[in-house]
């Protein structure tokens, strides 16, 4: 129950600024509309619905990271974690009471992403259901990636390295909407050694009914999340006592 109250303050405080839900949900919709749009004069599947759907939905998943580390930096640079410390919740608590809200956020972005691509032609199939049943796991990711962002780092310096450079490197290394293999072999082992190309891979898979290497995608992704959110925990458990 503590957890959830915490999860409900933190929700409103999310929400509250509606730019935040327009870069989180908006966004990646009208660059799913535009990039389609575009794929029809182009000619190859790269911008083909099946394609970009995955990748875009992985991109918009990647502003998680940005609210989860802004709003966890904000409360450490204010006195409300201060005061909060003198209560029974532990670190564990304190990394749900944030991770929970974000989630359906997450959940809420992926749907309408998805709902976006049917309505341009996607088909609606079970197909596409397990497709975004298998980007549950990145948004843990990002969600935890945001996090121990949130516990190194002031809001600002979370904004610049969530916001600019952590989007930008899931575009580039997760070949949401152009080929890794274009930009040379060693930049695609690079990007196979890290989590965003394995979320938008087991999406496309899912999507194409191909699952061979299913479990591969999985086991980077589930890897990396385990390991965010134990550092996340691990490092607010040190500030706790440290402050």
């Amino acid at each position: 129950m503590k957890i959830l109250v915490f999860a409900k303050r933190n929700f409103k405080e999310i929400v509250r600024d509606p730019m935040n839900l327009f870069f989180g949900i908006g966004f990646p919709v009208l660059l799913l509309i535009a990039l389609n749009t575009m794929g029809k004069n182009i000619p190859g599947e790269q911008f083909t619905l099946k394609q970009l759907t995955p990748g875009i939905t992985v991109f918009g998943l990647s502003f998680m990271s940005l609210f989860s580390g802004v709003l966890l930096a904000k409360d450490r640079s204010s006195s409300f974690l201060m005061r909060l410390f003198t209560s029974p919740l532990k670190s564990h608590d304190f990394i749900w009471g944030y991770l929970l809200p974000l989630f359906p956020m997450a959940f809420i972005q992926g749907v309408i992403c998805f709902i976006a691509a049917v309505l341009m032609g996607l088909d609606f199939n079970l197909n596409l259901v397990l497709s975004f049943i298998t980007l549950i796991p990145t948004s843990f990711l990002f969600i935890g990636i945001g996090l121990v962002c949130g516990v190194i780092f002031n809001d600002k310096q979370v904004g610049g390295i969530c916001g600019a450079l952590l989007t930008n490197l899931t575009v580039w290394l997760s070949g949401a909407w152009f080929p890794v293999e274009i930009v040379g072999k060693t930049f695609k082992n690079v990007a196979m050694m890290l989590p965003f190309i394995h979320s938008v891979e087991i999406s496309r898979d899912a999507l194409n009914g191909s699952y061979q290497n299913f479990f591969i995608h999985l086991i980077w992704i589930l890897g990396y999340t385990v390991v965010f959110l134990s550092l996340a925990i691990f490092l607010f458990n040190r500030k706790m006592n440290k402050d």
